[in-house]
């Protein structure tokens, strides 16, 4: 019987062109399930095939779980302390096995017909998964199918015979897709789970319009040419960056091809979506004045440390560099990876009078200098106080305004602050979570206000509501932690001015970074 059963698995390996193994697998299951029917309540148990004699072994088994959570399924589990009493050496997460007589149930007519379905599902997610990875192999980037059926608005469509699945959030707005339709997209996510493998596609996402332009533009597959980066409002307008690895061939009439054809077989595909191609630059300001074309731009302003860019212009470009509802400047900042605050140039004006005003206040006060001297820091350069603290000795001695003994004084003075807010920032952070004080766009100043108000998780910072976050930046910490403890009762006007001031982009960003955070973990 061991090696009839053998035969049998060989002869079905064959048959449906999948290894022996997998069906091995599959028997194992189906002997396991008959075999837990012998059993009261849920219990685990484990069969095994020899696969050179065909002989089997039937086994119970629990998994150890740690102390402190306790049995969640007390027929299937063991407490770690318990497992160490019979195995010394047994760890969490291992397994107890005791042998078990082997069943004979495996005869009866029910079990045949439980063991095939159970062999059949088996080998045809096998040949799905099968299926999938010859496709994936063969470095295909868009799938055409077409629409089998709908399901609660998602289509489900069959490519190269592997089943998938373009969600209702997926599709293009306002696109109305029926069964028998046949459809391009691309595969976005393979979720691999207990129940088999989804295949999930897109025709919303950036990565769909570059391999379409992909598909359309044969100097992208030859290495000639490459798309950096896309951003879309899928349905409405989408923008790409193009970068010529041949400098002899024009990126952007490469794209567009001869009379528009390959341009419009793109957007075609996308349902009218209008695609601007715009030229990538390695210099992050150039390339930010393609990506918001067709404005033109007076002047742009880099902030390294916020990675953000103020770009300037005149009355007349401002509402095509914004765009209706927003959308050309969004799609830029999706493009390039910046963040771009278009302004024209009397309100650049005001906000460079503004930092200027802020900056000349910092200086005065914290290195107890006249309004003059924080004027000729400011215009030679200076933003911090770390700057005048370590710039060379030689370069502020080139300052006509200041002679040595003026240098020397400016620079003891910052050098004293600076080492005073460093250890500051280690007294108030030195029991800080290391995720919440090396946070993407933590400064020593905020992690500092932080710890001395007692926030010292991410997941407690990340749940600030943004007037006891603004409280701690804008107030002393006394005052601050006075109002949290009183969940800001009694806060005055003037107070939660200053704290609506304190909480700005910079800010909200931070906390949408440690929320972000919280959700993956």
């Amino acid at each position: 019987m061991s090696l009839e059963i053998l035969q049998l698995v060989d002869a079905l390996a064959r048959e449906k062109n999948v290894s022996k193994e997998i069906v091995l697998e599959a028997l194992e299951h189906a002997m396991a399930l008959a075999t837990k029917k012998r059993y009261p309540g849920d219990v685990d148990i484990r069969v095994a095939i020899d696969r050179e004699t065909g002989e089997r072994e039937s086994f119970r088994r629990w998994k150890v779980v740690p102390d402190e959570a306790g049995l969640q399924q007390p027929d299937q589990e063991i407490l770690f302390f318990e497992a160490r009493e019979q195995f010394p050496d047994i760890e969490v997460g291992e397994y107890i096995e005791e042998p078990i007589e082997n069943t004979s149930d495996f005869l009866g007519r029910r079990f045949a017909q439980d063991t095939k379905q159970i062999v059949l599902q088996r080998i045809r997610d096998a040949e799905r998964e099968q299926n999938l990875n010859d496709f994936l192999d063969r470095g295909e980037s868009i799938v055409n199918g077409v629409i089998k059926r709908m399901e609660k608005g998602d289509a489900i469509i069959e490519f190269s015979k592997v089943e998938s699945r373009l969600p209702r959030d997926q599709m293009i707005p306002k696109e109305n897709l029926r069964v028998g339709d046949r459809v391009s997209a691309c595969i976005y996510r393979v979720d691999r789970g207990p129940r088999g493998t989804q295949v999930l596609l897109s025709r919303t996402s950036p990565e769909f319009i570059k391999q379409l332009f992909a598909r359309e533009v044969p100097e992208i597959e030859d290495g000639q040419l490459e798309i950096k980066s896309a951003a879309r409002d899928p349905g409405i307008r989408a923008k790409i960056a193009v970068h010529a690895l041949d400098r002899r061939i024009d990126p952007i009439g490469t794209c567009v091809g001869m009379r528009g054809s390959r341009v419009q077989a793109v957007t075609g595909e996308l349902s009218g979506e209008r695609v601007d191609i715009v030229p990538w630059s390695e210099d992050p300001a150039q390339f930010v004045i393609g990506a918001l074309a067709p404005a033109s731009v007076s002047s742009i302003v880099v902030d390294e440390d916020k990675h953000a860019m103020d770009v300037i212009v005149d009355e007349e470009n401002l509402a095509i560099a914004i765009g209706r509802n927003g959308q050309n400047v969004r799609l830029a900042t999706d493009l390039t990876g910046w963040k771009i605050n278009i302004m024209t140039e009397e309100e650049a004006d005001d906000k460079n009078a503004q930092e200027r005003a802020e900056l000349q206040d910092l200086f005065m006060k914290k290195l107890d200098i006249e309004q003059d001297v924080a004027d000729v820091l400011i215009d030679e350069g200076f933003s911090t106080i770390e700057e005048i603290a370590y710039v060379p000795m030689n370069e502020m001695l080139e300052i006509e305004a200041f002679d040595e003994e003026t240098v020397k004084e400016l620079r003891k003075r910052a050098r004293d602050i600076f080492v005073s807010e460093e250890i500051a920032y280690e007294e108030a952070t030195k029991d800080m979570e290391p995720a919440l004080r090396d946070l993407d766009g933590m400064t020593t100043a905020v992690a500092t206000k932080l710890g001395n108000a007692g926030i010292l998780t991410v997941e407690r910072f990340a749940g600030l509501a943004y007037d006891e976050f603004g409280a701690i930046l804008a107030l002393p910490v006394e005052r601050a932690r006075q109002l949290l403890d009183n969940e800001l009762a009694d806060v005055t006007d003037e107070e939660q001015q200053m704290i609506d001031d304190e909480y700005d982009d910079t800010a909200r960003a931070l906390q949408e970074t440690a929320r972000a955070l919280m959700e993956s973990r």
